[in-house]
């Protein structure tokens, strides 16, 4: 037995079906996208690893001989003062006006590439000299550090030979 609907019950009959479809969309879309993702990997297990002990590994290695003249030199030489990983550049001191500030000119000799001509350049560097020790004329060693003004981006490590 068929009733005729009226038209405010086939308006509710024809919007009920996409309330139904839109959930069903949204959940095959999620059953993709679980799809989608790998499956998880099995732990893989590590292999030891045997440690050479220290008699085994001068033994797999062949000692270098080193004569006497040269270890005892090589134990007096002295080491440099620098700071591993920062440059140093040595310089000489053209002015010393400002406090606690000099500038250094760095001479750069060499061969020109193509025409074998002995080129000089040169570039001044404002440099921390915190004791004001260094003079117009001396031969210094400079080290790269943090910027320490607009212009100054090295300090003065030592002064090695004196103007006269």
């Amino acid at each position: 037995m068929a009733t005729k609907k009226t038209e405010t019950e086939k308006a509710a009959a024809k919007k009920a079906p996409v309330k139904k479809s839109a959930p069903a969309k949204k959940a095959t879309a999620a059953k993709k996208t679980v799809a989608k993702k790998p499956a998880a990997k099995k732990p893989v297990a590590k292999k030891t690893v045997k440690k050479a002990t220290a008699a085994e590994a001068a033994a797999a290695k062949p000692v270098k001989k080193v004569s006497a003249a040269r270890a005892k030199a090589k134990a007096e030489r002295r080491v440099p003062a620098g700071i591993p990983g920062r440059k140093e550049r040595r310089g000489v001191v053209v002015s010393d006006a400002m406090d606690k500030t000099i500038v250094i000119r760095i001479d750069a000799v060499r061969k020109h590439d193509r025409y074998g001509k002995v080129v000089r350049r040169s570039s001044k560097l404002h440099v921390h000299d915190e004791q004001n020790s260094a003079g117009v004329g001396d031969l210094v060693r400079v080290v790269e550090t943090r910027p320490l003004s607009a212009s100054k981006r090295w300090r003065l490590l030592e002064i090695l030979e004196k103007a006269k």
